[in-house]
């Protein structure tokens, strides 16, 4: 078993069908199957189920991919450490942001860490902690930044918190609303949601309910800042956001903050990683760099 026959077969999982993995890679397609079928032998099964869509893994597949992949982004992460350590400038970071991270931090590290490593990509995943859990597992991405789980990560990953943080009610420059300052007064407002979790609307059901007050109406569900920032901006539609939104330059002069006397806890802001694999120098400088910027 050869570490380019690995790279292969990670390659085909992720891009789905043979012919992307091998345009992706620049190697021929037949390689890629005498590769996977060497593969299958070896471990004695199918890796593969062949459909008209693409490729599926098999449970055998499935079971390899993990250590595969693994072993594949470990591979090209010390690559990347001995070169960085050398002062060579190259290699890739892949972390995973929640939206208070996007809008409240990376504005002011990106700039730094740029100047630091011009030459290292970055791959920043938007999404929530059930998004990227799979991924920080098998090796995918480097650490995850952003509102905690509900519940602590399984064994395997280690889970940091950086601060607590708060929400804010935010809405459109001139809503009719903007100058009420109690929750109960936004109760028959529409609501847009961003949550912290798949049971996105039970989380703002419940902060209502804290006050005595029924579930909001709840009409739209936006997974990322751009949705978020659309509808807000160009409808009557509230939301509870972190309280950075306020400070965020691109929404500024679009959106305000409601001004409500209740206070509005928000998830605590963690950073999960693997604690078995060390960060490149790139991937621990952007850490650092990220964590500058929190509440002081």
């Amino acid at each position: 078993m050869k570490l380019d026959q690995l790279q292969y077969f990670v390659a085909i999982v992720e891009h789905g069908s043979l012919r992307s993995a091998a345009r992706r890679l620049g190697v021929p397609q037949p390689a890629l199957t005498r590769s996977i079928r060497a593969l299958e032998k070896e471990l004695g099964g199918s890796l593969f189920t062949r459909e008209t869509t693409g490729m599926t893994l098999t449970d055998t597949g499935r079971r390899f991919h993990i250590r595969a992949s693994n072993i594949v982004h470990e591979a090209r992460r010390a690559q990347d450490e001995i070169a960085q350590h050398r002062g060579d400038d190259r290699g890739a970071v892949v972390v995973a942001l929640s939206i208070m991270p996007h809008v409240g931090m990376l504005p002011f590290a990106l700039k730094t860490f740029r100047a630091r490593y011009p030459g290292v990509k970055l791959q920043i995943i938007e999404g929530l902690f059930p998004d990227a859990e799979g991924p920080l597992r098998d090796g995918t991405v480097d650490f995850y930044l952003g509102a905690a789980p509900r519940t602590p990560p399984a064994p395997g990953l280690a889970m940091r918190k950086m601060f607590e943080n708060r929400r804010a009610v935010v809405c459109r420059k001139g809503h009719p609303l903007a100058n009420v300052r109690s929750l109960k007064a936004l109760q028959a407002a529409d609501w847009a949601i961003t949550g912290v979790d798949y049971n996105v609307e039970d989380d703002i059901a419940r902060l209502f309910e804290s006050h005595g007050l029924t579930a909001p109406h709840v009409v739209l569900q936006a997974s990322s800042a751009m949705s978020i920032m659309v509808s807000l901006a160009h409808s009557d539609l509230l939301a509870m956001l972190p309280v950075q939104w306020e400070e965020f330059p691109m929404t500024r002069d679009a959106l305000q903050v409601i001004r409500i006397r209740e206070p509005l806890p928000a998830p605590a802001i963690v950073m999960v990683q693997r604690p078995d694999f060390p960060l490149t120098p790139a991937a621990e400088y952007l850490s650092d760099v990220l964590s500058r910027y929190g509440p002081t």
